[in-house]
């Protein structure tokens, strides 16, 4: 079985895995989530902070955005922005939202303007499994990887700062990771923050 053989069957079980989550459930890793997050200097202070518009049982964010925004910080939402990258656009209660190609809503219209990744400060990355040494599996898509294919080679927290959100159900004791991988900084669960800097794996394997 090859690597993206396995990964396919890993995603189909960490889906089922997350639907099993009650509505109570949800709604508790919502609130609890932003107590993990508020370990994070960065998350507290910075200015530009990027997230996500949650699909099928990913961990809801309106708790996240709305410590955001009493703070004075901006939010983000991701925009398909080209082959597997990303821009990012600001969000706020009001502002158009349009479904991309793949059914998720993003900010739209003729006088929007997006940044690049590069340009944000935190980025709260959706996922469907992680492990503690910042591994991540996502959808298969690549556009993250891509989007911030600049810090693959970082030895230590560099800008923007990637922090992994996901119910503690989701960890993983590994992942392989494949050599096109961008590692997470940071894991935050309902339960905890989690650094993935002490003892993260190198990025290993290579590209199909």
């Amino acid at each position: 079985m090859t690597l993206d053989d396995e990964r396919k069957t890993l995603r189909n079980e960490l889906r089922e895995r997350r639907r099993r989550l009650g509505a109570g459930d949800r709604l508790a890793a919502a609130a609890a989530v932003v107590q993990s997050l508020e370990q994070l200097p960065e998350f507290m202070t910075d200015p530009k902070v990027a997230g996500y518009w949650a699909i099928d049982g990913e961990l809801p964010l309106h708790n996240v955005v709305a410590a955001l925004r009493a703070r004075g910080q901006q939010y983000l939402l991701p925009c398909l922005a080209g082959p597997r990258l990303l821009r990012f656009a600001a969000w706020r209660t009001g502002i158009h939202l349009e479904a991309n190609r793949y059914g998720i809503p993003e900010p739209a219209g003729a006088d929007l303007e997006t940044i690049d990744g590069a340009s944000l400060d935190v980025v709260l990355v959706p996922l469907l499994g992680f492990d503690r040494a910042g591994g991540r599996l996502g959808y298969g898509g690549g556009y993250y990887d891509t989007t911030f294919a600049a810090l693959r080679e970082r030895s230590d927290t560099a800008s923007p700062v990637l922090v992994g959100i996901g119910y503690a159900a989701q960890e993983l004791e590994r992942i392989v990771p494949a050599a096109w991988d961008v590692r997470l900084d940071y894991v935050a669960t309902e339960r905890e923050l989690i650094d993935c800097h002490a003892g993260a794996d190198p990025i290993a394997g290579s590209a199909a």
